[in-house]
C-alpha cells in the first residue's frame, strides 16, 4: 500500500494519500459519499447529503461540507480541520486522493496511521470485502514507527495512543 506524504499547506501540516484504484470514479465516489458505504470503511458514522453548506455535528464538533463536484471532488472542514478527496479517470480505474489539513504536526505520524488503516478498509470495501476496524488496526504500531520516523516525528505520542487502545480493547 502506497504511503502518505507530510506536507504544509496554507503553514499548516497536511497528509496526502494517493491510490489507484481498480474500480470506476463513479464506484469510488459512491464509497466516499453515501452514509451506507462509509459506514464499512470510514472512521465515523457520517449521515449527510452530502451538499455544500450542510453543517456536521457529532462528538462535540462541528464541520461544513465545502465542495461537492460529484464525482470527482468532495470537501468538508470538521473540528477546524480540512478534508477533501479527489477522484479522476484513470485506464482501469480512477486515482484518489485523500488530504487531511491539520493543526499539530506532533501528532502526523499518529494520523497518518489511522488514514492509512482507514484506507486499506476502503480497498477491501471495493473489492467486496469486510476488513474489520480491529484488523486493519493489527499493524497499527508498525505502520506508525515507520511514518514516525520518515516524518522525524516523536513517536511517544502515538505510542500512548496505542497503549491506550490496547488497554480498552480498541474503543478510544
Amino acid at each position: 500500500m502506497t504511503e502518505g506524504t507530510l506536507e504544509t499547506i496554507d503553514g499548516r501540516p497536511a497528509l496526502r494519500f494517493e491510490r489507484t484504484l481498480s474500480h470506476s470514479v463513479e464506484r469510488v465516489w459512491r464509497a466516499i459519499s453515501t452514509p451506507a458505504e462509509l459506514e464499512r470503511w470510514f472512521p465515523a458514522a457520517v449521515e449527510w447529503t452530502p451538499a455544500e453548506g450542510e453543517i456536521l455535528d457529532a462528538y462535540g464538533a462541528t464541520g461544513e461540507v465545502t465542495e461537492v463536484a460529484a464525482p470527482h471532488r468532495l470537501a468538508w472542514t470538521f473540528g477546524g480541520e480540512q478534508y477533501s478527496f479527489e477522484l479522476s479517470a484513470r485506464e482501469g480505474g480512477c486515482r484518489l486522493v485523500f488530504t487531511h489539513v491539520f493543526g499539530d504536526r506532533a501528532l502526523a505520524a499518529q494520523v497518518a496511521t489511522g488514514w492509512h488503516t482507514y484506507l486499506a478498509r476502503l480497498e477491501q470495501h471495493l473489492a467486496g470485502r469486510h476488513l474489520s476496524e480491529r484488523d486493519a488496526s493489527e499493524p497499527w504500531r508498525e505502520i506508525h514507527e515507520r511514518y514516525a520516523e520518515r516524518f522525524g516525528i516523536d513517536p511517544a505520542p502515538g505510542r500512548r495512543f496505542a497503549e491506550m487502545l490496547e488497554a480498552t480493547g480498541g474503543d478510544a
